[in-house]
């Protein structure tokens, strides 16, 4: 705990004074500049709003209400969150990603799903350029901090998710990572940023040994910001298409090609060399990229997720595993 708290308080040191003196730029840059964000905005909207068909135009007049979700909490209003998407692109930070020429299907979704600090802002033909939630770790709010000319160009349409253990995320003043999630917001009001209630965060850790048997905390398990992501999108969204996603036996077989772990990270990790070193690790904490992926294939045979980039379909039920997944009801 003590060792959580350090790490904490030493990111939350860097991030403040990076808060403070990068945003204050920005505004002041910004000031002078109010016709080009202005036609920045246009030209998003434009997108959004493009001419469509009499029976699109029918299927947004009948677009069911925002589910309430509860676990998700405003760090100024403290409401929950009020979202639904009929259909949903979940696209990962995957180096399978480049080259793909995805960009424009994504965008094709009602909503798209990002995670951490993965940028859309030159990899737009392959990865898109709308975002309509962004999950992110307490471990990568730095980061994102130093993507914030594209976290402002979003804000007016970007809900951020931020999740973290509860030494980081507590409301008491003492939290660290909620303490600048609360600076961040009342720098930028506009801004809609949620974190993940303690109560969330255990039922999340419950769903893990649930479908896996593995407890995570006596495995050293971190649950990854996919496992996260993929969770929540089924609470959002009716159809979820997931972009750059692997099959879950995909790096144990010898012949599968060598792709970087994230696409904006060309000469960063590679892919399954990070995913086997994880899943294979016994000592300290480490993410079950492999075990997540094999309940994502599992809830797949029965929910309505698919995946492409590379493409695949699960063929069989994987036995180890006790997928028994259903989205919760609205307001559960």
């Amino acid at each position: 705990m003590k060792m959580k708290i350090k790490v904490c308080q030493g990111v939350s040191g860097i991030i403040i004074i990076t808060m403070v003196t990068s945003f204050m730029l920005v505004y002041n840059s910004s000031s002078g500049d109010t016709s080009s964000s202005s036609a920045s905005t246009s030209s998003s909207s434009h997108l959004l709003e493009a001419p469509v068909s009499s029976t699109k135009k029918t299927e947004r007049l009948q677009r069911p209400p925002k589910t309430t979700l509860d676990g998700y909490t405003g760090v100024m209003d403290h409401k929950p969150l009020k979202m639904h998407c009929r259909t949903c692109a979940l696209v990962t930070s995957s180096g399978h990603l480049t080259g793909s020429k995805r960009g424009e299907e994504i965008d094709g979704s009602e909503c798209v799903i990002r995670m951490n600090d993965a940028p859309s802002v030159g990899y737009q033909q392959d990865v898109g350029r709308r975002t309509s939630l962004r999950v992110v770790a307490h471990s990568s709010l730095q980061r994102v901090m130093r993507s914030r000319q594209e976290l402002l160009n979003a804000s007016q349409d970007t809900v951020f998710i931020f999740w973290g253990p509860s030494s980081c995320m507590r409301k008491d003043g003492k939290g660290h990572v909620y303490n600048n999630l609360r600076l961040l917001n009342q720098l930028l009001p506009k801004l809609k940023i949620y974190t993940i209630s303690w109560i969330k965060m255990m039922k999340f850790d419950e769903l893990f040994k649930k479908e896996t048997g593995i407890d995570r905390k006596s495995s050293n398990s971190w649950l990854s910001t996919g496992w996260f992501t993929m969770a929540i999108a089924l609470e959002l969204c009716d159809r979820i298409n997931v972009y750059g996603m692997v099959p879950p036996d995909f790096c144990r077989s010898s012949s599968h090609p060598s792709v970087p772990y994230h696409y904006y990270e060309p000469l960063g990790a590679e892919e399954c060399s990070m995913y086997l070193s994880h899943e294979r690790s016994r000592r300290g904490s480490h993410h079950r990229f492999i075990t997540e992926k094999t309940v994502f294939a599992n809830w797949a045979r029965t929910l309505d997720i698919h995946f492409y980039q590379p493409d695949w379909k699960p063929t069989s039920v994987i036995t180890n595993m006790n997928s028994s997944y259903a989205p919760a009801p609205a307001g559960s």
